[in-house]
């Protein structure tokens, strides 16, 4: 086994990948199978939807802002739905810093879907997140230490030209090493790119992406609706000292059953989530159609979640309304209690607040809308 001194760059990193035998076991290969069903099960939950970017719009920026929370740069999901397709100039900093994780996780999906993973993409991910050009980590002295108590627990390779190296070899496993499933491959990869530490800022949040990139490119995920960052919040110490016990003791096993555990059931949650948001969508527009007749269409309701922070662009750039008639349809909304105004600087934005409850509440659950036929509140 390699020595492994934490204030000491490691530079022994051994290469990937590991003994097939010393990582896929019987329960190994048990907890795949079940993450495999979990997975297949929210790919089906997402083709229910009518328009896949009802989802796109909204898993991605719950991602983005947990993966974000994770390296304590704090926003809220209000805050990234304000400014998610507007300049990003008119937000705060930390606002900026998710939403520039949203559109890393958007553009890699698009090139994964055209080719594999490799350390250029990997470069170009983190260069997004950060919002400038990087390369690998040149300098020497960096540290991970405890939260608690300061001390050093990892110092990661030094040396670009060793960097490269590691990456090579990272990107080289992903591709080539099929006799592991992909989704054990998934979590290999995670530690190793974790290890090799490339960046000088923003390894962690290129990395959960990366993750949900290589669901993408094997197909196991149609676009980057994995809301995974969720499960490593719940449970960051045991993600931490797992890490770090595949670097002290090559502890892989432990390590691959918390990923594939948090995979199944981050899957089931989201699935559920989604569930739920097909039900309301259904449900507002049936209370839409029965109150606002006039003015109802299945585009206008479907919009409402696309948005959930609406502006009256919104509705004549998707060729729903012109602008004054929008404005008496977001209006009217507003009257029937499905939207709330709000003012934004020298704007009004129109806030769908049972949308945004049922997305960042931890529970799926909403209410329905007052003076609805419940039992007949499903939308033809």
């Amino acid at each position: 086994m390699v020595e492994f001194e934490p204030s000491q760059p490691f530079n022994e990193l051994p290469n990937l990948p590991p003994p097939v035998d010393a990582i896929e076991t019987t329960e190994v290969l048990k907890r795949c199978i079940k993450a495999r069903v979990a997975l297949a099960e929210l790919k089906q939950a997402a083709d229910l939807i009518p328009n896949s970017a009802v989802l796109v719009n909204a898993i991605p920026l719950l991602e983005a802002r947990a993966s974000s929370e994770i390296e304590n740069i704090v926003t809220t999901t209000d805050k990234l739905f304000e400014f998610a397709d507007i300049a990003e100039d008119k937000a705060d900093a930390a606002t900026k810093e998710a939403l520039r994780y949203r559109t890393a996780l958007y553009e890699g999906a698009k090139m994964v879907q055209r080719r594999m993973l490799t350390t250029d993409m990997a470069i170009q991910i983190c260069s997004t997140v950060k919002g400038q050009e990087l390369d690998l980590r040149a300098e020497s002295g960096t540290t991970l230490k405890s939260r608690m108590t300061g001390e050093i627990i990892y110092t990661p390779p030094i040396g670009q030209k060793l960097l490269q190296a590691k990456l090579d070899n990272w990107a080289k496993f992903m591709s080539e090493s099929t006799e592991f499933d992909p989704l054990v491959r998934m979590a290999i990869q995670h530690y190793q790119f974790e290890a090799i530490h490339p960046f000088s800022d923003g390894n962690g949040r290129t990395g959960r992406i990366l993750n949900i990139l290589f669901l993408v490119e094997h197909g196991l995920l149609d676009s980057p609706i994995l809301y995974l960052s969720r499960y490593i919040i719940a449970n960051k110490a045991a993600y931490y000292r797992l890490l770090l016990h595949v670097t002290a003791e090559q502890a892989w096993v432990p390590w691959i059953l918390f990923i594939l555990e948090g995979v199944e059931q981050t899957c089931n949650w989201t699935t559920e989530k989604i569930k739920s948001i097909r039900e309301l969508m259904e449900h507002t527009a049936h209370f839409v159609q029965t109150k606002l007749p006039k003015i109802y269409s299945w585009e206008l309701c479907e919009l409402l979640f696309r948005q959930p922070y609406c502006r009256i662009n919104n509705l004549v750039d998707a060729g729903i309304a012109k602008r004054q008639t929008a404005s008496v349809y977001l209006k009217s909304l507003c009257d029937v209690g499905i939207l709330q105004e709000i003012k934004s600087g020298r704007e009004n934005l129109f806030v769908h607040p049972k949308y945004i409850e049922l997305l960042t509440g931890d529970e799926n659950v909403w209410v329905y809308y007052a003076g609805v036929d419940t039992e007949n509140a499903q939308a033809e």
